[in-house]
């Protein structure tokens, strides 16, 4: 390969220049900081792992499975996965490595790594940041969850205008059980939804058993009252649909009373890794970006793969989208070489005052470091910090 093409990178990822990286390291501290404070406890996990391990979602999550670089590890001879997605690993602690009784509240901030772009100008290598809550299925854990994303982009300055999507698979999976699909008239079904194609779905729905409540599911998907007037007595007859709709409403009349600004819209035929989530799902968009901001739902049984099946709720986001477009002014204080213990002092006072301070080495002068914004000098025999 020619010199002049060694430095190129892959379609899809990238470096972090460090007026934004500075930015990305704010971020995520502060929100590990605030995870903390709310009682979720960091952990780390491993960028690679046996592919079984991984595969506990895989199997339920096409997508994610899809996602998944595969290589062969050259020790064992066994097929290894790069992480795709770190809720899996966090099932796989949760289950075997730290077993606790009751809630267990875990948060995580770490790159995975995609074999393509995830959406429109995305990266292939996101820094996944998420909070995870096992071993409670009540509407309040997902209450809990909700709430602590949205104060952690209240915190991380993107809670301005924001939207919350809200959905439920629950009442698109109780209404094809009763009516008995097929998993292919399923499928079919959720791709519908999907796309919002409501003359297409008018059209398929017309041969099935409850056909006009799955096209009333669609027509009228964003409105719970008008959803409810409109479905048939027999759909809202079943225990399984009145429980999940029941909760969908409560969980938006709680979040609403936490946060009264906040813009709540519902979409019950919002169907996003459907095999994967098990109840509420949710979603943050913010105005003039395309993809949210942060995600999560309900993921119940997550940890069976690894023989302990528990209740299980949780979200993420990726700290490169929250930081798009956000840079940080660098100060960087120049002081001159020398092992005066004046000067020393004043370098070290500059460092507790928040500047970054680089002492010139050498044949070293001012012009050597482009990016200085101050200098230190001596004035009248007291050193000064200066704007450049």
């Amino acid at each position: 390969m020619p010199i002049s093409e060694t430095w190129l990178l892959p379609d899809g990822v990238a470096d972090v220049l460090p007026e934004q990286a500075q930015v990305i390291e704010t971020l995520r501290r502060d929100a590990l900081d605030f995870l903390a404070s709310r009682g979720y406890q960091l952990v780390y996990t491993p960028f690679i792992e046996y592919i079984e391990s991984l595969s506990s979602l895989s199997e339920s999550n096409q997508d994610l499975d899809l996602a998944t670089f595969k290589v062969i590890d050259q020790i064992s001879g066994r097929l290894l996965g790069v992480r795709a997605d770190i809720t899996p690993q966090v099932a796989r602690i949760d289950a075997h490595v730290n077993p606790v009784e009751g809630v267990a509240r875990y948060c995580y901030a770490g790159t995975v790594l995609h074999t393509k772009p995830q959406g429109f100008n995305t990266t292939r290598a996101p820094l996944q940041l998420g909070a995870e809550l096992f071993g409670s299925d009540s509407i309040d854990a997902d209450v809990e969850l909700i709430d602590v994303m949205i104060n952690l982009l209240e915190q991380a300055g993107l809670a301005e205008g924001i939207h919350l999507d809200l959905g439920h698979v629950g009442l698109f999976r109780s209404m094809v059980k009763q009516a008995g699909l097929s998993k292919e008239i399923e499928g079919l079904l959720s791709d519908l939804y999907q796309r919002k194609a409501l003359p297409e779905l008018a059209e398929f729905t017309q041969s099935l058993k409850f056909g006009a409540d799955f096209y009333t599911l669609g027509r009228y998907a964003s409105d719970l009252d008008a959803l409810q007037t409109h479905l048939s007595a027999e759909i809202f007859a079943n225990v399984a649909f009145k429980q999940t709709f029941a909760a969908l409403k409560t969980t938006q009349n709680q979040i609403q009373n936490r946060w009264p600004n906040l813009h709540i819209g519902i979409d019950v035929v919002e169907l996003r890794s459907y095999h994967y989530h098990t109840g509420l799902m949710y979603a943050v968009y913010a105005p003039n970006r395309a993809a949210p901001l942060a995600q999560g739902g309900r993921y119940d049984g997550i940890g069976q793969h690894f023989g302990r099946a528990r209740p299980a709720t949780g979200f993420s986001c990726d700290l490169y989208a929250l930081s798009a477009g956000q840079f940080t002014d660098l100060n960087v204080v120049v002081a001159p070489k020398g092992v005066d213990t004046d000067l020393l002092k004043a370098i070290s006072n500059a460092r507790t005052q928040g500047f970054s301070v680089i002492q010139l080495l050498g044949n070293d002068s001012l012009s050597s470091i482009p990016h200085a914004t101050h200098e230190l000098v001596n004035v009248a025999g007291e050193w000064k910090v200066e704007k450049i």
